[in-house]
């Protein structure tokens, strides 16, 4: 990349984020933060970072941004004009004063890394005995694993604590339907949702399968894969279910499972998460598949929200 398009996109990059917090208009401001997010995946991809890239752009500019446009529709419905007050100018100084501050910590911390520290090559080496070319997966389910691990749950955790807003009389019907149909305006929604569904699927699996050597994974895939089910459920191609569901429950709890259950299984072998030689492509590829279709319907119901009552319309 020439300097000039660097220097354009950082430019594009801070205006952009300025734009989303400084003005007051709840739309405007959710327009800014999607374009944000879709700068910062092409500053990643500047940087060859595709797995970080993709990730940026189906979490941070589209998942994301569709859970923003839902819940101010949501917010309208009860009445709420989404118009900020005037802020302070102190809190707006103070605010100012520990962005700056932060982005300085974190600038020297970067640039206190010597280029002799670099991870890349001891990584390199170890990549053959796992069977895998792409570092990113290698770091993630191998190197790192633990925190991998872990971040499976805190996703779980998090779609139980949205269902745990559920009121008494909701639980555990599905949430609010997300059907365009049901207005009248569904019908291109409708046609477009069953369309992108199967290509969301063959997306994902190809996301899997290629991320052992190439940029793609199990994360990536499952925001694919939910946004195939959000849009399939905006044009009414599917429905969500109830929240006791076994099925759902079960698809849910696979992808964690089948991490804890490989890694516990490693024990017998020296130590947790530890990969028996001849076999750590093949578990690493069955982790990667059952944590995206995981993945996959947790975001999805995440966006969804709560269980909603059978006289619930907004």
């Amino acid at each position: 990349m020439t300097l000039a398009f660097d220097l354009i996109l950082c430019l594009m990059i801070v205006g952009t984020a300025a734009a989303a917090l400084l003005t007051h208009n709840a739309l405007a401001a959710i327009v800014f933060f999607i374009v944000f997010g879709n700068l910062l995946g092409l500053a990643w991809l500047a940087m060859n970072a595709v797995n970080v890239a993709m990730a940026e752009i189906a979490i941070g500019a589209g998942i994301t941004g569709v859970l923003l446009i839902l819940t101010r529709q949501r917010l309208m419905a009860l009445g709420d004009d989404l118009v900020s007050a005037e802020t302070p100018g102190w809190l707006r100084a103070g605010a100012v004063l520990a962005c700056t501050g932060l982005t300085a910590l974190v600038g020297s911390a970067v640039l206190s890394v010597a280029p002799a520290d670099d991870l890349g090559g001891p990584i390199a080496a170890l990549l053959p005995e796992l069977g895998i070319e792409n570092p990113v997966t290698g770091v993630l389910l191998a190197f790192r694993a633990y925190d991998t691990l872990l971040e499976t749950f805190v996703l779980l955790g998090a779609l139980v604590a949205v269902w745990s807003l559920a009121p008494g009389n909701a639980w555990p019907r599905p949430p609010a339907s997300l059907n365009l149909a049901e207005s009248g305006g569904g019908s291109v929604a409708q046609a477009f949702g069953r369309l992108l569904l199967p290509l969301a699927l063959v997306m994902a699996a190809y996301l899997v399968w290629a991320g052992s050597d190439f940029p793609g994974g199990a994360f990536q895939a499952g925001t694919v894969l939910a946004g195939g089910l959000i849009i399939a459920a905006i044009g009414g191609a599917v429905a969500w279910p109830r929240a006791d569901n076994s099925i759902l429950r079960a698809v849910l709890v696979l992808g964690p499972g089948v991490f804890l259950i490989i890694g516990l299984a490693g024990i017998a072998l020296g130590r947790f998460l530890f990969y028996p030689p001849g076999f750590a492509k093949a578990m690493i590829v069955a982790i990667e598949y059952s944590l995206a279709l995981s993945i996959g319907a947790t975001l999805a119901l995440l966006l969804a929200g709560r269980s909603v009552a059978p006289d619930h319309r907004s």
